[in-house]
């Protein structure tokens, strides 16, 4: 039977990772479970776990002769050649008659309506749903649930709750990240091991210094989150629109699993019963004993600080995504003449069925101030844009700046960049500003599905930014039927993938292909938590001002800037350059060269901006610019074109290296 609290529906779901865990869970004081069957799923890394078809459906069978329900995870991003196989899995459980399923990419929303199918739909956290246009967006999707950001505090919840009238799930207990959901693409360009796609090898875990202002500070472990813990946090809870109160968990085992439903099972019963006289802490001690790492509330009531961080265990705990312990850093991969003449050689051979070469491709540079801007327009920059998260010390772009540029930009076009994160205050300060006076600008670059149903209207051509972390055809279409005139691949995308995005799609797409794009995005501010420690000695930054905080490891340097919104963006330790490759890229069908300009000073932005105008206006150029252009940061790297992707010999041999016991570390992985 559900639970009630004031009329009001509370649910507990609990995690199940096979079949035998499942018929245990089932009948505990849990309302629902959530499972991951043989496809298509975040946690398929870890062999032995996850349902079979025929176990899906008799878990549905059993938990509804209990009055329980399933959700089943359909969580990942999918390539091109899973889209099929999504066709055939969807079917299949809209037979199977699990209670929704849990979705990352809008693929499946896509699918699921070409296919006419009923089968409901939560969107899951990799969704990153957190604001209200977002939540509207996913209604009019038919989207039924949303599992929150994980940067969501419970006054959000509440709010969004009463605005929309969505059910909200909410993490409660387990493994948490201390990057927005979805915004961390470091496991992908160092070991081509995508985070969204449920492969991440989990470098937020390793052992950092700290650098800034030349001081060398001891955080160890500056990136890694404790475990949320909201056990004695029932009421506030369901204060604050939670209708599913979820534990993480699906790599678990049974003794673990059953241990935390009971405890918090019986706490939202008691509460139910005796919300005046409710001990909260009843089980804390229990929980505490048994838990892995150490515990917070995470942004549950604002942000966590260093509270957030934890070192129990760290540096010999397992990925329960696969059973293995964490590896250790690893150094970003070189770019080499073998590797460019492999691409070469793999794209030829994937070119003889179509080669796009239609129109002339263009170069587009993001810029963070105006000095940038400008020197971006003097070296032939096709579409300038202005960043929504604009870098300490710049301040964001004025409507005076913005009038400027419009002036003297010639033939370049400038677009407006929203926060790749939106608050509800972002969305009054750009409504206020794009529904006034009309501004000199050719478009909007768009960073979430919120952004896009608020602004479609405004007048602007909108531009999709790399976050929407676009990975198939579909999700393509999706967006364009939206209104979105171009998008960005997503930066993830290795060899096989790109190719195959590229062939299938007509629309024009944009790819980044050079620069420090962001690989990690944060709330958490590494910044101000630098403040709660000494420093333990001095030492300069090799490649980035001092003023600049880095986190160092004996394989290289990351720069962590902070933006005005007060989050951190940590950037590669090498510079990202696909400079050598412009002409194959071009005959594949890339419409647009994305320069991340951020980070470089003005006059190093314009020697990379006038290397790629000029390979852009003769690809046989190409070779030339490259060998005249010297590296800014740490040398050279594809990213995650360095990987052809899949489950390689390569990739596997990066997921055994961080095989061990509990008690050892990792002294020296090879390289992937």
């Amino acid at each position: 039977m559900a639970r009630y609290f004031n009329g009001k529906e509370i649910e507990l779901l609990a995690p199940t990772g096979t079949f035998e865990i499942f018929k245990e869970v089932i009948h505990a004081n849990c309302d629902a479970v959530y499972l991951g069957g043989p496809s298509l799923n975040m946690r398929l890394m870890r062999k032995g776990y996850n349902f079979t078809l025929e176990q899906i459906t008799e878990a549905a069978e059993i938990a509804h002769s209990l009055g329980k329900k399933v959700y089943v995870t359909v969580n990942n991003l999918l390539n091109e050649g899973e889209l099929d196989e999504a066709r055939t899995y969807l079917k299949f459980l809209e037979n199977a008659g699990p209670d929704a399923i849990i979705v990352q990419d809008f693929a499946i929303l896509a699918l699921i309506r070409e296919m006419g199918l009923s089968i409901p739909v939560h969107s899951s956290v990799m969704m990153n749903v957190h604001n209200v246009e977002m939540v509207k967006a996913l209604q009019e999707l038919g989207v039924t649930r949303v599992v929150t950001s994980r940067e969501m505090d419970l006054m959000t919840t509440r709010y969004l709750q009463a605005a929309t009238g969505m059910e909200l799930e909410y993490f409660i207990h387990g493994d948490m990240c201390s990057v927005h959901g979805a915004n961390c693409y470091f496991s992908s360009m160092v070991f081509g091991m995508s985070a969204n796609r449920g492969k991440c090898l989990k470098p937020c875990r390793w052992d950092y210094r700290v650098k800034k202002d030349g001081q060398v500070y001891p955080a160890e472990y500056p990136l890694a989150a404790k475990d949320m813990f909201m056990y004695e946090h029932i009421p506030e809870l369901i204060h604050g629109g939670i209708t599913s109160f979820k534990i993480e968990g699906r790599m678990r085992d049974a003794n673990f699993v059953l241990m935390l439903i009971h405890a918090y099972g019986d706490a939202i019963d008691r509460y139910i019963e005796d919300p005046a006289g409710f001990n909260r802490s009843k089980d804390t001690k229990l929980l505490y004993d048994n838990r892995k790492r150490d515990f917070s509330t995470a942004y549950a009531f604002g942000k966590p600080g260093l509270s957030y961080i934890n070192k129990r265990y760290e540096g010999t705990g397992k990925f329960y995504s696969t059973g293995k312990v964490f590896s250790t850093p690893t150094e970003e991969r070189e770019l080499s003449d073998k590797r460019l003449a492999d691409i070469r050689n793999k794209w030829t051979a994937a070119q003889t069925d179509r080669v796009h070469g239609m129109n002339k491709s263009e170069l587009s540079v993001h810029v963070n101030n105006m000095a940038q801007a400008k020197v971006a327009i003097k070296a032939g920059a096709d579409h300038i844009y202005l960043s929504g998260d604009v870098y300490e010390p710049d301040r964001p772009f004025t409507k005076d700046e913005i009038k400027e540029l419009a002036t003297i930009k010639g033939n370049a076009k400038i677009y407006l960049c929203l926060p790749r994160m939106m608050t509800e205050l972002h969305f009054e300060i750009y409504d206020g500003l794009l529904s006034g006076e009309r501004l000199p600008i050719d478009g909007v670059m768009v960073t979430n599905l919120g952004a896009i149903h608020k602004f479609a209207s405004k007048g602007y051509s909108l531009i999709g930014d790399f976050n929407l972390n676009v990975y198939n055809p579909l999700a393509v279409q999706f967006y364009a039927n939206y209104g979105v005139k171009r998008l960005t691949a997503s930066m993830e995308l290795p060899l096989n993938d790109l190719m195959d995005l590229l062939r299938n799609v007509n629309a024009p797409l944009e790819g980044i292909v050079h620069g420090s794009p962001a690989m990690m995005y944060m709330e958490h501010d590494l910044y101000a938590n630098t403040e709660a420690f000494e420093p333990i000695h001095e030492e300069d930054n090799h490649y980035v001002d001092n003023s600049i905080l880095v986190l160092k490891t004996d394989k290289g340097e990351n720069p962590v800037y902070r933006d005005a919104h007060g989050r951190c963006h940590l950037t590669l330790a090498k510079e990202l350059c696909l400079l050598p490759l412009v002409k194959e890229l071009t005959e594949a069908g890339l419409s647009v060269f994305r320069i991340e300009g951020a980070t470089y000073k003005p006059e190093q932005l314009e020697a990379v901006v006038g290397a790629y105008r000029a390979v852009l206006d003769n690809l046989d150029m190409a070779a030339e610019e490259f060998s005249k252009l010297a590296p800014v940061y740490a040398g050279y790297t594809l990213g995650a074109l360095q990987f052809d992707g899949g489950r390689t010999a390569e990739a596997d041999k990066s997921v055994e290296q961080t095989e061990a016991t509990d008690s050892q570390l990792i002294k020296e992985p090879q390289h992937v």
